[in-house]
């Protein structure tokens, strides 16, 4: 009975240690933005390990619709070794769809001015986000002018991992146009435009084709293609079958997960 007590302890000493290996700092501005409004929303979280260095970092966009949301550090990030920082950023309609990408970009050029003082490589930055996140690291990987502003090169960052994001332009800038959500549009705003060959690493997942929202597999499968048939060398289409638009993040952390271990390397 005392040995079981005793490795029990020992157990529960072990993942306290665990734990303790982290820290998180919340709401760190990275926005030179001289409103109120960038000052509220501009602000970051980052999670780290302390007892390791050039780790792979991570930067998460949350979803929303670009309309709502929130910052947050999914459970399946925690422990797994990396430096994770989430982002929130401006929010349409109050702010315009450039200054909510203008956020993104800022955001990533903070990761990468800053990685390494929370144990971070900036040469293993990865980009990820879900849906709206999604839409948005498409569009600052692929158009490199969004990051360009901020003395970074797109093609620095070490793997983009759209989760369900929309590749035409998003519904939610087509609804302030007055077209309807079924009505696609491709224009400076759509990723599909800034199709290359030479952007980074990207693996696109989408939720099941019959669950996911607006026909969104079909128009990841269709990026898929495209950048395929320009010859980009490392691009990857996953279907999460059987899961829905927002339960899909679930397995598609694994995967990126997975990607991250090969893409770090």
């Amino acid at each position: 009975m005392r040995k079981s007590i005793l490795t029990l302890s020992l157990l529960f000493m072990g993942i306290v240690s665990s734990f303790a290996q982290y820290k998180r700092v919340n709401d760190i501005a990275y926005s030179q933005e001289d409103n109120a409004y960038a000052k509220e929303r501009c602000k970051l979280d980052v999670y780290y390990p302390t007892d390791k260095k050039d780790v792979p970092v991570v930067v998460w966009f949350h979803g929303g619709g670009i309309e709502a949301g929130e910052k947050y550090i999914d459970n399946e990030l925690l422990d797994a070794g990396y430096t994770v920082i989430a982002a929130n950023y401006r929010l349409l309609p109050k702010a315009t769809i450039d200054e909510v990408l203008d956020d993104a970009a800022a955001a990533v050029a903070w990761a990468f001015k800053n990685a390494e003082k929370y144990n971070g490589s900036k040469r293993k930055i990865f980009v990820a986000g879900h849906s709206a996140g999604g839409y948005m690291l498409d569009l600052i990987g692929l158009d490199k002018h969004y990051l360009q502003k901020y003395g970074i090169d797109a093609d620095s960052i070490a793997g983009l991992f759209p989760f369900s994001g929309q590749v035409v332009t998003h519904y939610n800038i087509r609804k302030q146009q007055g077209i309807g959500p079924l009505q696609p549009t491709i224009d400076k705003y759509a990723p599909l435009t800034h199709i290359r060959k030479d952007c980074p690493p990207i693996v696109i997942i989408s939720a099941d084709r019959e669950l996911e929202l607006f026909g969104r597999y079909e128009e990841q499968a269709y990026f898929w293609r495209m950048l395929k048939l320009v010859g980009h060398p490392d691009v990857t289409l996953y279907e999460m079958q059987g899961f829905n638009h927002g339960d899909m993040p679930h397995p598609a952390y694994h995967v990126m997960k997975e990607h991250i271990k090969r893409l770090a390397k």
